[in-house]
């Protein structure tokens, strides 16, 4: 059984190695000073033992590896390379940091603590005119350009860099690359539609535009907001007012899916086919057979969401993985999912979100009021389970509630203890933390729930995921092959180099993969 010390020393003990100066003396100390007694009843020694378990059962295997030729009593040196399950982050901020420094410390962190990239392809910035996507990186997409920002923020593709550069150095990293999202209905400066979209109305269906809608002008052009008239409307007024834009949409969703594929193939090894449109299920608005969809967002496709699906099951390869995403994880959303697959719709994985954008919520969770507990996890899990579909926390955000050393610790610990329970839940198949750096965020995010202070020196929470990654959650043995030329072993699933000398003293090794 863990011991609440132990668990505290795990994180801390990065924390006293490289932290602004030495942690308290003791683990009680710790435990007093940065998290709350009633924290630690409800991270109790019996629920770490249960994720232990769990851990041991759902995320490592048996091995039996049969070596050739090796004498009984061989010392083979079992060496994990990496993990089946995948640890994310998302890239936006790649190449975008102001100095050499910063970014390449960056792109270190995909091959050694991330074995998996979130490249952004949000579709006002990836297609900022119609029929010019941004493939391929072009000057402003370069380092170069980058670091002579003054205010990278202010320049308008600030975390929308072009996928290119990001997929290249991923794959060649053996970083499994995820695209977000194909199809998503918010508007606005740095979300997803584009406004040139409302650009294929007729004058007619133009004049009805201006009934039902605001444009708000911004740096990419004008956005539009709905008014009270949209709500007012039904989806049969809707499409009689817009017969060849709803038409036009149809054909621009489905010629953005398409472009996508045939230029990828299988080099980005999944997507968010559709982002956040429980809601839209939860409330009816999709309707199968339907020409427009009376978004909660605005206008959109008829049942865009099985749409959108079908239209990716037919133009990606099959071994590339298409996921749903959403932050909406009441009963709707599973629900929604079940609904899709019943269909006929192929998606292969459930996404959720996880957003502690509020420091104060990380204080209330240090001072022990149940938010994001293990009870709620296990629950939540559960539910999200329901279609029978791996699981991936495609967004994580956790707040250090203030830029000090005890905010850092507490934004640690928190990390810590949920990437752990997450870590051991059977579905469960990857994690995705958001925003790496400090103050890299969307306009109104946090400024400090990164893993790395805005000029990348390593928090607290980095060497905390590191440990867990890189040390406790791989397996590196030494064993001595039986009298068969056989070693077997317990490990981590993933891949592995076996190496052994010989009574010759000539080296082999051999890779195996325990799943």
């Amino acid at each position: 059984m863990r011991k609440i010390g132990l668990v505290i020393g795990v994180v801390l003990s990065s924390v006293t190695l490289y932290a602004q100066g030495p942690f308290p003396k003791s683990a009680k100390e710790d435990k007093e000073k940065i998290m709350s007694e009633a924290y630690w009843k409800i991270w109790n020694p019996k629920v770490q033992a249960k994720i232990d378990k769990d851990i041991e059962k759902n995320r490592k295997a048996d091995a039996i590896v049969q070596l050739e030729s090796v004498e009984k009593g061989t010392e083979i040196k079992v060496e994990q390379l990496s993990h089946d399950f995948y640890f994310g982050a998302s890239a936006f901020n790649f190449n975008q940091l102001g100095t050499p420094y910063r970014n390449r410390r960056y792109r270190e962190l995909f091959g050694t603590l991330f074995n998996s990239a979130t490249v952004p392809f949000y579709w006002n910035m990836f297609e900022m005119e119609p029929n010019r996507p941004r493939f391929k990186e072009e000057y402003w997409d370069t380092e170069e350009f980058w670091n002579r920002q003054e205010h990278p923020e202010d320049v308008v593709h600030w975390r929308r860099p072009s996928p290119g550069a990001i997929i290249d150095h991923c794959i060649s990293h053996g970083v499994r690359v995820h695209g977000h999202p194909l199809i998503w209905g918010t508007r606005g400066f740095s979300q997803h539609m584009p406004g040139w979209m409302f650009n294929y109305a007729t004058p007619e269906e133009r004049k009805n535009l201006e009934k039902i809608m605001k444009y708000i002008p911004s740096k990419v052009g004008e956005w539009d907001q709905y008014t009270d008239a949209y709500k007012e409307l039904t989806p049969k007024q809707l499409e009689e007012m817009f017969p060849n834009l709803a038409q036009e949409m149809k054909r621009l969703f489905e010629k953005r899916i398409v472009e996508i594929a045939e230029y990828y193939g299988d080099r980005v090894e999944s997507w968010d086919v559709v982002n956040e449109s429980a809601r839209d299920f939860a409330e009816g608005r999709m309707i199968p057979g339907s020409k427009i969809c009376q978004s909660w967002y605005g206008l959109m496709p008829g049942d865009y969401t099985y749409e959108s699906f079908k239209v990716a099951e037919r133009v990606f390869p099959e071994n590339v993985k298409l996921n749903i995403n959403d932050y909406w994880t009441a009963n709707d959303y599973p629900k929604q999912v079940k609904d899709l697959m019943k269909r006929g719709a192929k998606i292969d994985v459930v996404g959720s979100q996880m957003h502690l954008f509020n420091p104060q919520l990380c204080l209330d969770i240090a001072a022990g009021k149940e938010i994001q507990t293990p009870t709620y996890v296990w629950d939540l899990m559960k539910r999200l389970a329901k279609p029978g579909l791996p699981i991936h926390l495609s967004e994580i955000t956790i707040t250090s509630p203030g830029d000090d050393d005890r905010g850092r610790k507490i934004q640690a610990i928190i990390t810590q203890n949920l990437y752990r329970l997450w870590f051991s839940i059977e579905p469960m198949m990857a994690i995705t933390w958001w925003n790496v750096v400090d103050g890299c965020g969307l306009k109104g995010e946090p400024t400090v729930s990164g893993l790395f202070t805005r000029d990348m020196q390593p928090k607290p929470a980095y060497y905390a995921l590191d440990n867990l990654i890189n040390h406790e959650w791989k397996t590196n043995l030494t064993l001595k092959a039986d009298e068969n030329g056989q070693v077997k072993f317990r490990g981590f699933k993933g891949k592995y180099k076996l190496s052994w000398t010989d009574e010759k003293g000539e080296s082999h090794s051999i890779m195996y993969h325990l799943k």
